[in-house]
């Protein structure tokens, strides 16, 4: 299958690539840039010039592809609606070029969307009005490509997607730790956030492509939900700093933009995905990922770059 990835050289797109390189696939990789290009080329890809914004082109590439996979997302968090508007109406673009062929789009989405406080499902449909939910659009943009002969289906991503070259959310817990002297959770630090590795989360992305139904929404979930207290123990134990409470009257204070995702109770489950394409996580655990150490002796800027 020639496969068009979007976000080919982010985090998790550059984990994708080599997957579907792996299973005799042929990629094509949106490039940015000429280093990007570069970069989609060292990996074994064909580079496609374009953008999330060069509607045409995106309507051009997957057009000329068997199935597409994407993973981009401008990840700016002042401008976070403007991301989603643009991540939104990309996926209808490419969905314009795939109608009526039956070929797969698999689009990636988030697990806190549906709900908060409980186990989320499968079943669970998003709705942008819970913190964490505002991709919502997007996964609505692309499984109702499924009425129109798309094989659509979306991978929702836990809050913690980890591995080697992260730069999500755990570097920027990384990262205000060091500035404030302490790994801080809110209250009790109970609330709980799920967690994948990146080459774990990349093979789903191949499985949904090859078999996904479409209309699927499918959980990378390995872990259900690590309490935030033991995350914020991690970290604090990898850069020598003491864990403390935050009240949650202070979460602003004290995490910025971060304090309400800090504090959010998302648990996810992926049994029904795991069932459907059996998807088995084999890779290491968020704690286990945070005890080899890298993220400590090799940090990454945080927001340095797309999905």
């Amino acid at each position: 299958m020639r496969v068009l990835v979007t976000g080919a050289t982010g985090f998790i797109g550059s984990a994708v690539v080599p997957e579907l390189l792996a299973a005799g696939h042929t990629v094509v990789g949106l490039a940015r840039s000429e280093r990007a290009a570069e970069t989609v080329t060292a990996a074994g890809a064909e580079p496609y010039a374009g953008h999330l914004e060069d509607l045409d082109g995106l309507r051009r590439a997957a057009d000329a592809v068997d199935g597409v996979v994407h993973t981009a997302f401008i990840h700016d968090f002042a401008t976070y609606t403007t991301s989603v508007q643009i991540d939104r109406r990309a996926i209808e673009a490419m969905g314009d070029a795939l109608a009526g062929s039956g070929r797969p789009l698999v689009a990636a989405s988030g697990t806190a969307g549906p709900a908060l406080g409980r186990v989320v499902t499968e079943d669970d449909i998003a709705v942008p009005t819970t913190p964490g939910a505002l991709r919502a659009p997007s996964e609505q943009s692309a499984l109702a490509l499924a009425e129109r002969g798309v094989r659509a289906s979306v991978v929702r991503l836990p809050p913690a997607v980890h591995g080697r070259g992260d730069h999500g959310l755990v570097p920027v817990l990384i990262d205000l730790a060091v500035r404030k002297g302490v790994a801080a959770y809110l209250d009790d630090g109970a609330n709980r956030w799920p967690a994948v590795h990146r080459l774990d989360a990349a093979r789903l992305f191949r499985l949904a492509l090859e078999k996904a139904p479409a209309g699927a929404r499918l959980h990378g979930v390995a872990e259900e939900g690590v309490p935030f207290r033991v995350l914020a123990q991690a970290l604090g134990g990898g850069l020598g700093l003491p864990t403390a409470s935050v009240a949650h009257a202070a979460a602003h204070d004290h995490f910025g933009w971060l304090g309400v995702l800090a504090g959010m109770d998302a648990p996810a489950s992926s049994a029904r995905t795991r069932a459907l394409l059996d998807w088995h996580p084999e890779r290491p655990g968020l704690l286990a990922d945070l005890g080899e150490g890298h993220y400590f002796a090799d940090p990454v800027p945080s927001g340095a770059g797309g999905a």
